[in-house]
C-alpha cells in the first residue's frame, strides 16, 4: 500500500512544532521508506513527531529534512528483539616482586667422642625467620634415638644438651627447622665411648693400681 492522507492527523500544532498521528495497514519498515509521506511535503517539517499505528507495531518517529523518518522508538509491536553483539578483550598484567631471605642453621663443632654418662651439649647460630628448631639425635643405621627436642631460638642462637645414648659408633645429631624439614644441618659422626674409671686389683691384703703398685695411704 501506499500513503493516505486522510490517516494523517495533527494532534498538536504550534508555529515551531507539530505532533503528528499516523494510522496505517501497512507495516512499519514500509512506512519508514524515504519517500512514502513524499505526498505530504507541505504538511510536514523537519523537527516534528509522528506517533504512528502500523500493522506491525506502535512508534514514536521524528520528522527530517525533506520528510525523511528517522529510526525513533517502538513502543509495541510483533518486531524481532534486540541483538547485542559484545565482544570483549580484557587483558590481565601481573608483576610480582621478590626478595631472597637467607635462612640457614649453623652447627657447632661437636666432640669425636662422647663419655658415657656426660651429657652432650648442642649449641648453632640460626640465620633467617626460623622460630623453632627440632634436635634430633640418630644412631649409625640413621634411626631417631628418642626423645627429641623442639628448641625455640632465642636471640639467633639454640643451645640444649642431650642425654648420651648406649656406648656405639656413628651417632650423628640433626638439626630442622620446626616448620620446614627442608632446611636441616647434620653433625658429622662420633662415638658413645664406655665410663672410664680408675680400674683396681686385688692382691692378698692389698688394692693394686693399674701399674701393679700397692695404694698407699698418707
Amino acid at each position: 500500500m501506499s500513503f493516505i492522507a486522510t490517516d494523517l492527523m495533527p494532534l498538536i500544532q504550534t508555529a515551531r512544532f507539530n505532533l503528528w498521528h499516523y494510522r496505517s495497514a501497512d507495516l512499519k519498515a514500509t512506512i519508514t521508506t524515504p519517500g512514502y509521506f513524499a505526498a505530504a511535503i507541505g504538511r510536514l517539517q523537519a523537527g516534528d513527531v509522528m506517533i504512528v499505528q502500523s500493522a506491525d507495531a506502535m512508534a514514536i518517529l521524528p520528522l527530517r529534512s525533506n520528510v525523511g523518518i528517522g529510526p525513533g522508538v517502538t513502543l509495541d509491536g510483533a518486531v524481532t528483539p534486540i541483538a547485542l553483539t559484545r565482544a570483549v578483550a580484557q587483558t590481565l598484567r601481573m608483576v610480582q616482586a621478590a626478595g631472597a631471605v637467607v635462612t640457614t642453621i649453623i652447627l657447632a663443632p661437636l666432640l669425636a667422642g662422647v663419655i658415657m654418662g656426660a651429657a652432650i651439649p648442642v649449641s648453632a647460630q640460626v640465620i633467617g625467620p626460623i622460630t623453632e628448631i627440632v634436635v634430633t639425635l640418630r644412631n649409625g643405621q640413621g634411626q631417631i634415638v628418642p626423645p627429641s627436642q623442639t628448641v625455640l631460638v632465642q636471640q639467633g642462637y639454640v643451645t640444649t644438651t642431650i642425654a648420651t645414648p648406649a656406648v656405639g659408633n656413628g651417632y650423628r645429631i640433626q638439626l630442622e627447622d620446626g616448620h620446614d624439614q627442608g632446611i636441616t644441618v647434620t653433625s658429622r659422626t662420633f662415638n658413645i665411648l664406655p665410663d672410664l674409671h680408675l680400674m683396681l686389683a686385688e692382691g692378698g691384703t692389698k688394692l693394686l693400681q693399674e701399674d701393679g703398685a700397692a695404694l698407699g695411704q698418707d
